[in-house]
C-alpha cells in the first residue's frame, strides 16, 4: 500500500453532495420540458480539439445498461440512480476531469441537471468536456446471449446531432466462441459509420476466456498483444480510433503493439484506489502511445474514499506526470473539497 494514501475517518455520502430536490426535478423536467435535453446538447461549447495536451482522463458510466450494477459484495449497488449521478458528478463537474463517457438516459439526465444548475445561478459543467456516446449494450451480463453484443444505446446519427466528441464500442474475443465474430462485425459497422462523419472512436477490446459460465478477461502482455493488433485493424480506416486497453505487467511491449492512442482501463472497484495509482503511473511510462485512462467503478465506487479525489489524483498522474505516491498525497488534499458544490444554491 503507497505509504502517503490514508483515507482516515473521511466518509464520502453522494446524497450530501447531490440533494434529493435537484434529482427530483430530472422527472419533473422529462415530462413537462422534454425538449431541454436537445437545448442543451446544441447550446453547449465543445473543445476545438479532442485533447488539450494529447492526453484524456474519461470516467465511465455506461455499466448499468449492461445489467452491471454491482460494487464488492452488494449486487445492486449502482441500482439507486440518485446516488449514482452524484458519483458521476462529483467527478464531472470538477474542471480539470476531461470528461465522460455513457448511455443516452444517463447523459440526458446530465444535460438536465445541467440546465437545472444554470437556472439555479450555477455556471454549468459540461462546457468543453469530452462527452463520448456509448453505442453496445446488447450483450447484457450474464444472459445467454452476453457475447452477441449489439448496437442497442447511440447511433451515430445521434452523436452526430447531439454534438458528441465520440463513439465507444466494444468487443471481447473469446476464439472458441462464434459470437465473437458478430460483434467484431457490430463494431466494424459503426467504426465506419463514425469515421464517415468525422466522429472519433474509442475501441474497447479484450480477449476473454470462459470458465464456469462466466467470462474472464485475460490480461497477460502476450494476450493485450494480440488483441490490440486485431483491434488496430477494424474497420476501413484507423485514424479516429482510440484503444480501451487494460494494464498488465509488461505494458510496454503492449504499448508498443499500435500507434493508435490508448487509454487504460481500470476495472472493478476494489474498495482502495492505491492499486490504480501504481498501474496508471506506471502504464504512462510504458510508451508514447498510451495517452490516458478510462475509469469506471474503480473511482465512483473507491470504498468510502471522495469520488472526486480519486479522479484529480488520477488525471494528475496522466497530466501533470505525477508518481503514484505524490497522486496520493494529492488525494489527500483535496479530499472533500466543493461538497457544497450543488446545495449552496438553494440558500436564499
Amino acid at each position: 500500500m503507497t505509504a502517503r494514501y490514508a483515507i482516515g475517518t473521511y466518509e464520502f455520502h453522494p446524497e450530501v453532495f447531490f440533494p434529493r430536490d435537484l434529482f427530483d426535478r430530472i422527472t419533473d423536467t422529462r415530462v413537462t420540458r422534454p425538449e431541454v435535453v436537445v437545448e442543451e446538447a446544441r447550446g453547449r461549447q465543445r473543445r476545438a480539439r479532442l485533447t488539450r495536451d494529447g492526453r484524456l482522463t474519461i470516467l465511465a458510466a455506461d455499466h448499468p445498461a449492461r445489467m452491471v450494477v454491482s460494487v464488492g459484495d452488494d449486487p445492486v449497488a449502482m441500482g439507486s440512480r440518485w446516488k449514482l449521478l452524484g458519483r458521476i458528478l462529483r467527478v464531472i463537474t470538477a474542471d480539470d476531469f476531461d470528461g465522460l463517457m455513457t448511455t443516452p438516459d444517463i447523459l440526458e439526465e446530465l444535460l438536465i441537471i445541467n440546465r437545472l444548475d444554470k437556472e439555479l445561478g450555477g455556471p454549468g459543467f459540461l462546457d468543453n468536456k469530452v462527452l463520448i456516446g456509448c453505442m453496445n449494450r446488447g450483450g447484457l451480463a450474464g444472459a445467454a446471449f452476453e457475447m452477441d453484443d449489439r448496437m442497442t444505446a447511440f447511433t451515430p446519427e445521434q452523436i452526430a446531432s447531439r454534438r458528441l466528441d465520440g463513439a465507444k464500442v466494444m468487443f471481447r474475443l473469446e476464439p472458441r466462441e462464434a459470437a465473437s465474430l458478430d460483434a467484431m462485425m457490430y463494431c466494424v459497422d459503426a467504426i465506419n459509420a463514425c469515421h464517415a462523419r468525422g466522429i472519433p472512436v474509442f475501441l474497447e477490446a479484450l480477449m476473454v476466456e470462459r470458465a464456469d459460465d462466466k467470462y474472464r478477461t485475460l490480461k497477460s502482455a502476450e494476450a493485450l498483444i494480440k488483441i490490440v493488433n486485431v483491434a488496430s485493424g477494424l474497420g476501413s480506416a484507423s485514424a479516429l480510433t482510440w484503444l480501451k486497453i487494460p494494464y498488465c505487467d509488461g505494458y510496454e511491449r503492449v504499448a508498443e503493439a499500435t500507434t493508435c492512442p490508448i487509454l487504460m482501463l481500470g476495472g472493478e472497484s476494489r474498495g482502495d484506489p492505491t492499486g490504480i495509482l501504481e498501474e496508471f503511473a506506471a502504464g504512462m511510462r510504458a510508451g508514447n502511445t498510451v495517452r490516458g485512462a478510462l475509469v469506471g467503478r474503480n473511482v465512483t465506487y473507491p470504498g468510502k474514499d471522495d469520488p472526486l479525489a480519486v479522479a484529480l489524483a488520477v488525471d494528475a498522474i496522466v497530466h501533470r506526470g505525477l508518481g503514484a505516491d505524490e497522486a496520493a498525497a494529492y488525494l489527500g488534499e483535496v479530499r472533500g473539497r466543493g461538497m457544497d458544490r450543488f446545495t449552496r444554491l438553494f440558500v436564499a
